[in-house]
């Protein structure tokens, strides 16, 4: 049977993230990974961090690449009635955010923790954890047609809404609120530079559209769409057609096409499970909570989980008390919160969830309102940019 003080299940960025902190702080873990090494960096996902997110990459000593390489914002276009508002985030916040793909801060924690040496299992399919309720917990899982055993102090759920750590929670025990929205967006890839220097968000009567960005020549681009759609319906020609009928005019004109090297359509949902401790077990991004990424807060709340876990278990091997580990979920949960309120504001303004015609003008007088209000726009650069961190309750 291994050992070791901090077991964490999955190696996405969230998992990748606690494991190169806790080394910063002399703490051991072992990381499982069900998926293969390739497939976990090949995943293409979101790219914009908030400054908190930025700092805490550069305290685990990744951030060197990623600030070479990065595209600081200082503001974020919204698009509507064939017109195009900017909201200066730094003028309303003192803030920006970075863009910088999650693909690539996973290559960055991946290299950083295989060059220290860690202790990193991809293909292991975890299929027991036991003892949750006791001091060392025992986690159980197959790997090159063996089985292992892994015995810590913690136990760090990483693994994603599909994983094992959420369902191995007693039953009775959690809690959870979901809600699915009945669209979801057809996203490409493509290796052209980007139709606007920053990111573009439109309502438009047809759906959703939004312009992002890999980099200066990589751009990423989505139009809301139906959950009956096939990707095998969307050539490359019809969706740049209907993304430029979506945007703002000047905005339409200065999309760039080319091959998309990526598409996919993902469903869009709000979740949310608590409480997110139980005994032992910590329960740490998509595993506990998934957000609309509208709003751009999926990575940046599992990097604020991480944050809040890492402090606390520093203090628990520093010290012997656990004070920050019983208000974890608490805290997270918090910040959670109003994320997900701000992401379910953010797309129910943008989208269209009907043919109503009233509900659409609905949407359209908030967003004249925003573009004439500076309260309103600071209430929304405050929610962008990622509100301050709360301290335990």
């Amino acid at each position: 049977m291994e050992r070791t003080q901090v077991a964490i299940i999955g190696a996405g960025p969230s998992g990748l993230l606690l494991s190169q902190l806790l080394h910063v702080c002399g703490i051991d873990s072992v990381i499982l990974e069900r998926q293969s090494r390739e497939h976990v960096a090949g995943r293409i996902r979101a790219g914009v961090l908030e400054e908190g997110t930025v700092e805490l990459l550069l305290k685990a000593g990744v951030g060197e690449r990623m600030l070479n390489d990065r595209l600081v914002h200082d503001g974020v276009v919204l698009g509507f009635s064939e017109r195009s508002i900017r909201v200066d985030l730094r003028e309303l916040t003192g803030m920006g955010v970075t863009v910088y793909g999650q693909t690539e801060v996973t290559k960055d924690l991946m290299e950083a923790r295989l060059a220290a040496g860690a202790k990193l299992i991809y293909e292991a399919g975890v299929v027991a954890i036991e003892g949750i309720d006791r001091a060392h917990p025992t986690v159980r899982y197959t790997h090159a047609g063996r089985t292992g055993e892994l015995r810590c102090d913690f136990i760090a759920g990483c693994d994603g809404y599909h994983g094992i750590c959420r369902t191995s929670v007693p039953p009775g025990a959690l809690q959870t609120f979901e809600r699915i929205y009945p669209f979801g967006w057809l996203g490409i890839l493509a290796d052209v530079p980007p139709a606007t220097p920053e990111l573009v968000y439109s309502n438009h009567e047809r759906g959703f559209a939004l312009c992002s960005m890999r980099s200066l020549n990589r751009s990423r681009y989505y139009v809301q769409c139906s959950l009956e759609e096939k990707l095998a319906d969307w050539p490359d020609a019809r969706f740049w057609d209907e993304l430029r009928r979506r945007l703002p005019p000047e905005v339409a004109a200065a999309v760039v096409t080319g091959p998309s090297i990526e598409k996919s359509i993902a469903p869009l949902r709000s979740f949310v499970a608590e409480p997110m401790r139980f005994g032992n077990l910590f329960l740490v991004g998509d595993a506990a909570h998934i957000v609309p990424p509208t709003g751009a807060k999926g990575l940046n709340l599992a990097a604020a989980d991480v944050r809040v876990l890492y402090q606390a278990l520093a203090e628990y091997y520093r010290t012997g008390h656990g004070g920050l580990l019983e208000h974890y979920s608490a805290q997270c949960l918090r910040r959670i919160w109003k994320a997900v309120r701000f992401s379910w504001w953010f797309t129910s303004i943008m989208h269209k969830f009907s043919d109503d015609p009233f509900a659409h003008r609905l949407q359209l007088a908030e967003l004249d309102y925003l573009a004439g209000s500076t309260a309103a726009l600071t209430s929304m650069a405050e929610n962008y940019v990622g509100l301050p961190f709360d301290t335990p309750p």
